[in-house]
Order: C-alpha cells, then structure tokens, then sequence
C-alpha cells in the first residue's frame, strides 16, 4: 500500500550511536500518514508498518495530541496541521524553495521538464517539478516519490555515496528498478555518473525521454535535472547549464 514505508535502520551503515527505536516507530508513522492517498485507520497503519496496534495507537494518540496529525470523523488518521506547519518551517528556515525557484525558472528556456529532488533511502522526493507549461506555483510538490534507481535525479544522488552504503540501502529489496541486472547494473550505473560528474539517464524507452542531473551542495543535499528528448550532442550544453544553476542555488 506505501512502497515507502520500510525503514532499514540505519541508513547509514555505521551509526555513531544507538538508534532510538520509540522515535524511529514514531517517524515511520508519520511518514506513513504523510504519504498516505487518504486516511488511514490504526489497525491498516499497523499492519503495514509490522507493529502492535497498542503502540500505533498510542503513537497516534500522541501525535494528534501534538497537532501533528488529526483524526477524521470515521476515526482514521491524516495529516494535521502541525505536519503542514513543519513542512512550511523547514522550507522556510532552509531557504531551499526561495533560493532555487528562481534558478530552476531560468532552466525553462530549453523548454524541457525541469525538476529538483532530494534521497530518502531508495526514493527521491521531487520538490519541484515544472513540464513544459506548467506554472511554478503547481510545480512545488507536484509529484510524490519515485525510485532512485531509475531516476537522473536518483542517480546523481546515489553517487555521492560509496558502493558499500548503496548496497545497505538495497539490501532487504528483492530488485533494483530501473534495473534488470540488479545490484551490479545498478553499481555501473551509478560509477559512469561519478566519473562524468552528472548523470543522463534513459527514463522512457518508448518516448526516448532522458533526464540529465547534477548534485546540489557542499556536502550534496539535493540535485537539479532536466528531462525530455535531449540528444546526446547537447549533453553537454545542458550539463554546462545545471552546473552553473546549481552554483548558484548554493550561493
């Protein structure tokens, strides 16, 4: 029902302390609430998240006590108005949204789906994602996630990390999307985008639609891309103008 609600702690393979497991149950449930198409009654959540109904409940309890998340009046769960308030914060507070909007608008001259996306374990979350015509105030989380591996945004993400934190990632899923060979095809994937310094992949084989992406940050917490029909020859042209969009998103 929510492909992404596994939670493999730890993201990282070498915690530097002993995860929390209260609070990592709590922010499973609410990321589960906030991907969730409607709302959802304690005993479904419980089940999808392999936990007791007893401490999804009090989880939810607590959290609607929070404002976090608020109860219908058939008694299932949904977002609330405190998730809304720290989603608007965090924005806020980072100055993602404000400082990037206005560079990834200049990206729309080459009339091709411009896009902004950051790494969750393996999906991406588009922040913004604006196809040819489609205004920037509808561009902002337009889309929800999408699997890294066969995503130019995901691609670019993925090698900033070792191959050995990679595996971690994937190592309780049963394929590779995007990605017949599995693992290994992932890996070479990912190595030829570190080696360019970008990644252009083929994202719709009947279209012969290609993203081409590059990683945002010093250290990288976000990549920009572009995606439609671009032709191998203008790769470079392209790649030339999201690394100078994402020079300037970083100042």
């Amino acid at each position: 029902m929510f492909p992404t609600l596994r939670y493999r702690l730890p993201m990282l393979p070498a915690p530097s302390a002993q995860p929390n497991q209260s609070l990592i149950d709590g922010m499973r449930t609410l990321q589960a609430l906030a991907v969730a198409p409607e709302p959802i009654g304690c005993r479904a959540l419980a089940r999808e998240l392999d936990l007791t109904v007893t401490k999804v409940n009090r989880l939810l309890k607590t959290l609607a006590h929070l404002g976090i998340v608020r109860q219908t009046a058939n008694r299932k769960y949904t977002a609330g108005p405190g998730m809304h308030v720290l989603a608007a914060q965090s924005l806020f507070a980072s100055k993602l949204t404000s400082r990037t909007i206005p560079v990834l608008e200049k990206l729309r001259r080459f009339g091709h789906t411009v896009a902004m996306g950051v790494l969750w374990n393996e999906s991406v979350s588009y922040l913004y994602h604006a196809p040819p015509g489609v205004d920037s105030t509808r561009a902002l989380a337009r889309i929800g996630v999408l699997p890294a591996s066969s995503s130019g945004i995901g691609i670019a993400l993925l090698a900033q990390l070792n191959d050995a934190h990679i595996r971690h990632i994937y190592r309780d899923l049963g394929s590779v999307p995007g990605h017949p060979g599995g693992m290994d095809d992932l890996l070479a994937t990912v190595a030829k985008a570190r080696e360019q310094g970008y990644s252009r992949v083929l994202v719709n084989a009947e279209e012969g639609r290609h993203t081409i992406a590059v990683a945002v940050g010093q250290p990288v917490y976000a990549a920009i891309g572009l995606s439609g029909w671009l032709p191998e020859g203008g790769t470079a042209e392209l790649v030339a103008a999201l690394r100078d969009a994402a020079a300037n998103v970083e100042a």
